[in-house]
């Protein structure tokens, strides 16, 4: 099942953010991968973060495993589900979901900075590579790509 978020979802949340990036399968080193997402977020700051945004989660038996955001101007800034749920289907839900409210809205396009795990599935939705760049955090040099996918 996917829904909307809601406040109460902001812990859960947090947690498969957290394990998707350190449990699941990746391209990037521990150090990179620590440097990312040190530890999970939490707190006012992670609340309000979400209160802005619009996210779908994915359910299973009431459960949430999955979630994608999107926000106006069509941009896709998370987009994570736990390591054992991926390559069954979630992430298409979910993309399927956010790009039916940027329809709605009248986007005439989706984009996101996707890291080298989620490039293959958003390509798989038809998005494409714009440019690969490469940034800093906490340390670490961590390649991305964005991509853009049009939707008129």
């Amino acid at each position: 099942m996917i829904r909307w978020a809601t406040s109460e979802d902001a812990e859960a949340l947090a947690q498969i953010f957290y394990k998707a990036v350190h449990e699941g399968p990746s391209l990037y080193t521990q150090a990179q991968r620590n440097a990312w997402l040190p530890e999970p977020p939490g707190g006012a700051d992670w609340t309000a973060r979400l209160a802005d945004l619009n996210v779908a989660v994915a359910e299973m038996n009431g459960r949430p495993i999955g979630f994608m955001s999107v926000e106006s101007g069509g941009y896709i800034n998370l987009a994570f589900i736990l390591p054992e749920h991926q390559g069954t289907g979630v992430f298409r839900r979910l993309h399927d979901r956010v790009e039916q409210w940027a329809r709605q809205q009248g986007e005439a396009r989706l984009w996101t900075h996707a890291s080298l795990m989620a490039q293959p599935a958003f390509r798989a939705r038809g998005f494409f590579v714009i440019h690969h760049e490469t940034v800093e955090r906490n340390g670490e040099s961590l390649t991305r790509a964005k991509m853009e996918k049009t939707l008129t």
